[in-house]
């Protein structure tokens, strides 16, 4: 299966796009935190929950260097992830009559409308492994839910 994505079509900038290096971008997302993010009340469970045991344990000291690159390596070794489109199809400069984003995909394709392919992302990891089985990517709404897997190019139109 090849990994490389290509991003073509009404654009300034086609784009090629190889989703094996974004682990290594800052600019990628938990996928976790998209279902936390659109759940205001788990924000303020979870605020609370933070208070009340600075509160009766005391506050903690920030931890060293030496832990947070532990954790990060982990974290990395162990999560999934995905990246905003948005930060591609910036870069790709759509032209002014472009008006969807087709997604192909080893079973056909998905039209999307370009402004609403702004807010998608695309998955790219899962338990900290790329998605070689239905990847290399998968088209996420921004609330998480899958919208696509085996994307092989985007098109716009």
């Amino acid at each position: 299966m090849n990994d490389i994505i290509i991003l073509k079509g009404k654009v300034s900038y086609p784009i090629t796009l190889d989703p094996s290096v974004w682990i290594f971008d800052d600019r990628k997302v938990e996928r976790q935190t998209l279902k936390r993010q659109n759940d205001e009340s788990d924000s303020k469970e979870l605020t609370a929950r933070q208070w009340s045991r600075e509160i009766s344990e005391g506050n903690v000291s920030p931890p060293t260097l030496k832990s947070e690159r532990k954790y990060e390596r982990e974290r990395i070794l162990t999560g999934s992830f995905a990246i905003h489109l948005s930060h591609f199809l910036k870069n790709a400069e759509p032209l002014s009559d472009a008006c969807e984003l087709a997604v192909i995909t080893q079973k056909g394709e998905v039209i999307v409308p370009l402004e609403e392919a702004y807010t998608y992302l695309l998955a790219f990891s899962k338990d900290g492994k790329p998605l070689k089985d239905d990847g290399p990517v998968h088209l996420l709404k921004n609330d998480g839910t899958t919208k696509a897997t085996h994307v092989t190019e985007f098109q716009v139109r």
